[in-house]
Order: C-alpha cells, then sequence, then structure tokens
C-alpha cells in the first residue's frame, strides 16, 4: 500500500533494531539444541563433570544472550507498534477530515468509524507482531532446518517430506481466509451502523415505541455478524491441528530411525535429542507462521479498507490546497484571495457579491440527474437574496456549492467576481458563516460551542451575539448560564433554542456572507419576528443568502428566487412573485390559503 512508505520511513530504524534483537534471540535458540547435544553426548555419556560443567555455562551464556534480546526486542517493538497505531488513526482521522462531500458519501458513517478503529488495531497488532514473533518463525523454521542437516543430513530427510506439506496448508490456508475476513470486517460495518442508528434515533424509537422492532433488527444483524465469525472460525480452525499432526509424525519418524540408527552405532542419542528439539521449534515456528499468516489475512484486509480513504484524492478544503493564480487573485477582494488559511478578514473589508452564471450540479457527476439546472443568481453586498422551493427543489445544495462542500458539475460561482475554484477555500470559508438546516451542536459547555465561531470571543461578544439571536435570556435562566454544559448534540435543549444558539454562532464569527438555511423553522412566530429584526439589522453590510420553507420568513427580502426541481422559475420581491410566479403563488396558497392569497403582499 503507498500511503505505508511514510510510516516505513519514519520507524524503519526501529523496526530493523527489532528485526535485528529477534534474529540474535533467534540464534540464541537456534544453539541451545546443539549445546544440549555436545552435552550429552562429550560429557555425561563419558561421565565428564567438567564437559558438563562448561557446555552448561555455554547454555546459560546464551540463554542470558537471547532473554536480555528478547527483553529488548518487545520495548522496541510495543513502542514503535503504539506510536505507529497512533499516527496511523491521526492520519485517517485528518483524511476523513479533508475528504470532499463526494467522497465521503462513498462510505457509511459506521464504516468510517470501524476503519478508524478496528482496521487500524487489525494493521497495528501485525506490525507488532512482526516485530516480536513472526519474524523469527522463518528464521527459527530455516535455521532449524540448516541446524538438523548438519547434525544428520540422512535423518534430516524427514524435514523434506513434513515441510512442503506444511507449506501448502498455509497457502491454503490464506487462500480461504481472506475473502471470509473480508466478510466478517463488512458485517462488523453493518452491526456498528445499526447500534449508530439505533442510538441516534432513540427519542423517535422511545415515542412509537419500537423496542421489538429495533431488538430484532439488531438481533438479526448481530446475528449474521457471529455466523459469518464462526464459518470463518470453523474455516481457520482445521489448519492448525493439521499442521501439528504433520510436525509431530515427523517427531515420531525422527524417534523411530534414529532409534535405529543409534541401535546400529550410526548415531548417537545427543544427536537425537537435538533432532526432536529442532523438530519441535521447527513446530512451533510452522505453528507460529499459520498464525502469522491469519493475522497478515486480517491485516491485509483492514489494509485495503484503509487505503480506500487515505489514497483518496485530497479534498478542496485540505490544508495548503490553494489554487489561485495571480491573474486570479488580482480581482479577488483582500479577505479572499490575500489570506493565509483559517485567516479571518478584517472588519474593514467590504463584503464580496455572490452570483451564480448558468450553475448545475449532480451529486452523480457528469452523467447524473442535476440537482440544479442552469440556476443564474446574484445578491449584492447589503441585500438579502432568499431562495424558497418545495422539498428537494435544491435550496440546500445551492448553499453547498457556495461553501465548495462541493463542487459544481458546469457554470461559475463568483464571490467578489471571481471564479470561487480559483480561491483558497479555508480563506474562503473564514469569510462565511453558516446557519445549517440541521443545527450542530457539540459536547461542552454553550460558551466553548458558541466560541466554534471565533475562539478569541470575549464574554461581552457571546452576550451580543446571544441577545441578538435571542438566546441571551434563555441561557441566563439555565443553572450555570454560559457555562451549562450540553449533552451529546445538544440533547438537553429544544429545537428552537439550539436553532437559536446555531444563529449566535454564525454572528460570531462576524461574517461578510451570512447564510441562513431555514435556520428559524423550529422557531415560534414572536421569537422569529424578534430574530429576523436583529439579523436585518446585523446584516445591513453583508451578503445574505436566506434558505427558507415558511413564506413569512422571507416576505422582507430584497429579492427572492424560487426553485422547482432544480431551477429557477422565478426572481423578485414578494409582491411581484404573487403576481407573476404560479409556483410561488402555489407555496402561498399552501400555506396560507386561497383566500389568504389577495392579502399576502401584507404578511
Amino acid at each position: 500500500m503507498h500511503y505505508l512508505r511514510k510510516y516505513v520511513s519514519k520507524y524503519g530504524l526501529l523496526f530493523t533494531l527489532s528485526l535485528s534483537l529477534v534474529a540474535l534471540e533467534g540464534i540464541c535458540d537456534l544453539l541451545l539444541p546443539t549445546l544440549m547435544s555436545h552435552m550429552i553426548d562429550r560429557g555425561v555419556l563419558s561421565r565428564d563433570l567438567d564437559v558438563v560443567a562448561k557446555y552448561g555455562m555455554w547454555m546459560l551464556a546464551v540463554t542470558a544472550a537471547g532473554a536480555l534480546s528478547a527483553l529488548g526486542r518487545n520495548v522496541v517493538s510495543s513502542r514503535v507498534s503504539q506510536r505507529f497505531g497512533a499516527d496511523l488513526r491521526g492520519d485517517l482521522f485528518r483524511r476523513i477530515q479533508y475528504l470532499s462531500l463526494g467522497d465521503a458519501d462513498r462510505f457509511d458513517r459506521a464504516s468510517l468509524v470501524t476503519r478508524l478503529t478496528n482496521d487500524v488495531t487489525q494493521v497495528q497488532n501485525f506490525a507488532n507482531g512482526m516485530m516480536r514473533i513472526f519474524a523469527k518463525a522463518p528464521l527459527l523454521c530455516i535455521g532449524g532446518l540448516i541446524m538438523a542437516v548438519r547434525l544428520n543430513p540422512q535423518l534430516s530427510l524427514v524435514f523434506v517430506v513434513a515441510v512442503p506439506i506444511v507449506i501448502l496448508l498455509i497457502l491454503l490456508n490464506m487462500r480461504v481466509g481472506f475473502p471470509l475476513f473480508l466478510k466478517v470486517q463488512s458485517a462488523l460495518d453493518r452491526l456498528n451502523g445499526s447500534m449508530r442508528e439505533y442510538l441516534s434515533g432513540v427519542r423517535s424509537v422511545k415515542a412509537f415505541n419500537r423496542f421489538d422492532y429495533e431488538a430484532d433488527k439488531f438481533e438479526a444483524i448481530n446475528g449474521e455478524y457471529q455466523a459469518r465469525s464462526v464459518t470463518t472460525l470453523r474455516a481457520m480452525s482445521g489448519f492448525g491441528p493439521a499442521i501439528m499432526l504433520v510436525v509431530n509424525l515427523g517427531v515420531v519418524a525422527i524417534i523411530w530411525l534414529g532409534g535405529i540408527r543409534v541401535d546400529e552405532g550410526r548415531m548417537q542419542v545427543g544427536n537425537i535429542i537435538a533432532f526432536v528439539n529442532y523438530m519441535t521449534q521447527i513446530l512451533f515456528s510452522l505453528m507460529t507462521i499459520s498464525w502469522v499468516f491469519n493475522m497478515f489475512i486480517r491485516a491485509r484486509a483492514s489494509s485495503g479498507r484503509i487505503a480506500e480513504v487515505l489514497e483518496l484524492p485530497e479534498g478542496e478544503s485540505a490544508p495548503g490546497r490553494a489554487t489561485a493564480t495571480a491573474e486570479t487573485r488580482a480581482g479577488a477582494p483582500a479577505a479572499i484571495a490575500g489570506a493565509a488559511p483559517g485567516s479571518l478578514p478584517d472588519q474593514q473589508d467590504a463584503a464580496p457579491s455572490v452570483s451564480f452564471d448558468d450553475v448545475g450540479f449532480s451529486y452523480d457527476g457528469q452523467s447524473g440527474e442535476r440537482a440544479l439546472r442552469g440556476v443564474t443568481l446574484s445578491c449584492e453586498p447589503g441585500e438579502t437574496l432568499a431562495v424558497v422551493g418545495s422539498t428537494g427543489s435544491g435550496k440546500t445544495t445551492l448553499v453547498s456549492l457556495v461553501l465548495r462542500l462541493y463542487d459544481q458539475t458546469e457554470g461559475v460561482i463568483r464571490i467578489g467576481g471571481v471564479d470561487h475554484r480559483q480561491m483558497d477555500v479555508s480563506a474562503l470559508r473564514a469569510i462565511v458563516a453558516v446557519v445549517p438546516q440541521r443545527t450542530v451542536l457539540f459536547s461542552g459547555t454553550i460558551a466553548d460551542n458558541l466560541r466554534w465561531g471565533d475562539e478569541s470571543a470575549t464574554q461581552a461578544e457571546l452576550e451580543a451575539a446571544a441577545a441578538a439571536a435571542s438566546a441571551h435570556d434563555f441561557i441566563l435562566a439555565l443553572p450555570d448560564g454560559y457555562d451549562t454544559m450540553l449533552g451529546q448534540s445538544g440533547v438537553n435543549l429544544s429545537g428552537g433554542q439550539k436553532q437559536r444558539l446555531s444563529i449566535a454562532r454564525a454572528l460570531i464569527r462576524k461574517p461578510r456572507i451570512l447564510i441562513l438555511d431555514d435556520c428559524t423553522s423550529a422557531l415560534d412566530a414572536v421569537t422569529e419576528s424578534k430574530v429576523k429584526a436583529a439579523l436585518k439589522a446585523y446584516g445591513a453590510k453583508l451578503t445574505c443568502l436566506l434558505i427558507a420553507q415558511r413564506v413569512s420568513s422571507v416576505v422582507d427580502a430584497d429579492r427572492i428566487a424560487v426553485l422547482d426541481d432544480g431551477e429557477v422559475v422565478g426572481l423578485g420581491t414578494h409582491a411581484e412573485l404573487l403576481r407573476g410566479c404560479e409556483v410561488y403563488r402555489d407555496i402561498c396558497r399552501s400555506q396560507f390559503g386561497e383566500e389568504a392569497i389577495p392579502h399576502a403582499s401584507g404578511i
């Protein structure tokens, strides 16, 4: 995988050190049976205690060297694998952050969580195992064969039969296991997705009393994960015993053939003991190799899933992705063209215009069905352009294009007269504040959430923005005021309270372009009118795009654009649209009734 090159260069030296310590430990293990053989044949059988003591001291020294090598290997491998796992997890999280929404939409959210947790852990465990025991296994296997051949070439022919059979079993293990482990990881994705969906919709589950349905659905998905795991483990479980059987049969053959040779005087007892020890080492090394390949199969499947994310091209929001040329920057507002990524514009900078020129967009690329078609609009500084339309008409999609969460399929969007695709994305978003249709609050205090708009905002600025959003009074009524802790997604607030906090958070940003995406839908009429008045005063010098479902939210806008099935079918003031746009009249009729249409200009 290409993404692993970074970690190879970063941890290659420590990885090599760990492998060197593993090699030294393996050499020590290989020397012990030969030393024991010499001690038995030259000391024990001849009753020479000096020889026994001599080889005993050598064995103690070799054992001590092996133990120190193992200790060093454990320290280095643990440190490297943990740092590697943390780096990989951090890089994957950052890449997920900077994926374009088009790329992010290719993955289920639960799948991304699984890749960030379980898949990274699988790769980390494999890297740790490589430095601890995996690299030692082939060394013991090959070294054991060499040492055995040196002791007795004829008896070592037993290995010629046993080892190829074991290698064949390992290869078969890999071929069977890889697709099965991929299916297990996919089932784990669905299990995580089911749990995430339940937790996000637990209120609806309780309200509709759907506990049994959710329990049955989870049981089915959990059962699928269990079934696939059992199938995989059952398919893999036979290989270990088969390898052990082959190697144990080899031990029996060594003892039997060796006994015959000892009786004939062609072999010494110490050699048989050494052969059995080497056969045992080869047994455990081959069992470890089998386990290595099981871990490798899991890690390979997980590594492929991680690579699907890491090897995607960086989204336009990634740091350093400024594409503006000198020519395109020349005509751009200073707040956009000259700002460093992530910097805020100077308060004295004029608000830029926003214009759409024959813009089209499809979520499926050039060949897909258009969510927007031929949209031509403009919003000048100090102007409020409202966009209304039925559900699915493309209103929120229009907002996403301004922020470059997606790039239009055709046409041009200009900010301050400059194609926004030629601007630094971070600087562009630094001058835009969005109040989204679906309010998102984070765990922490109310003040923490408000400072998402500006980390350096003072308490006075927080209170001023909250007052403008009609949120100050209810915040003060909470037990800890601005230091009140919010649950996940602001679960301890009402929908209207969350919307007002979201508006206050946007105002704290001091934006040049303000986008309000149906952000007052949960407010009552009185509160909405207060918020609208405050926003109108605040936004007198801003470029403001207002997305709304309710006509009452847009009647005061300077101009109203009517979207229908992704196309602009009307543009003008409220009164002009009532006279000349049938789609707009239908929207008003559905909300106020036919009898109110003649008087709707005073809404």
